[in-house]
């Protein structure tokens, strides 16, 4: 496994379990070393990829699992979601977001419970890790806000598909698999190259997928996703 064994044994109280998912190995180790220095927290790994922390996840109690937002190929999004689908107890936190809302939306979306932003300080750092192990979420005001809006947007979303689908509707394998990576965020560009094929096929499909649910936007087609798992 790509990461290392923790520096001291700690008292057997209740420790606060954290992984860390960290793509610089240098950054994840400084990370690891001021974290293992509170008393309360207990370093249960650090690793550069998903299936390492998967395998952790499987193979160890972890409260709170901090990922890099900078793992490469969009994977950071795909661990939240993995870890919250896998082992619902363990709290995920987006480490290292900008400020821009978008971007933490995405994560708070796929499951994430917070964020620790690139501006943020150390202090703030364990507050949040602490915040997440009790099972509360932590958003800052204008977030919240935009939380709220996006909720919003949902619904009536929601509502549009629910009110236009028909049971004729019927999507190919290919097709929702190009939706799931419409929900994720991805360009035509980025779901070409993960798919491997020419830009104009993905377009062919996400213009079919617009045409078959009767939506408008990519953002409507992507409120279908939850119709699919029915």
């Amino acid at each position: 496994m790509d990461g290392y064994s923790l520096f001291s044994e700690k008292a057997s109280m209740d420790l606060i379990k954290v992984l860390l998912v960290i793509d610089v190995r240098l950054i994840g180790n400084i990370f690891a070393s001021v974290l293992e220095d509170e008393a309360d927290i207990k370093i249960t790994g650090c690793v550069a990829s998903l299936a390492d922390a998967l395998k952790i996840i499987q193979e160890q109690e972890v409260n709170v699992a901090l990922i890099s937002v900078g793992l490469p190929d969009q994977s950071a999004l795909e661990l939240t979601r993995s870890i919250v689908e896998r082992s619902p107890s363990t709290k995920v936190l987006a480490l290292g977001l900008s400020e821009d809302k978008k971007d933490a939306l995405r994560y708070i979306e796929a499951g994430a419970v917070g964020y620790i932003l690139k501006v943020s300080s150390l202090n703030e750092l364990m507050e949040i890790v602490r915040l997440a192990n009790r099972g509360e979420a932590y958003v800052s005001t204008r977030m919240a806000g935009a939380m709220m809006e996006r909720l919003s947007n949902f619904a009536r979303m929601f509502s549009a598909v629910e009110t236009r689908l028909t049971e004729d509707v019927r999507l190919t394998a290919r097709e929702i698999e190009v939706l799931q990576f419409i929900g994720d965020g991805l360009t035509n560009q980025e779901i070409a190259a993960r798919l491997v094929v020419e830009v104009g096929t993905v377009k062919n499909h996400v213009h079919s997928i617009l045409e078959k649910l009767n939506v408008s936007n990519r953002d409507e087609a992507a409120s279908y996703l939850a119709f699919t798992k029915r």
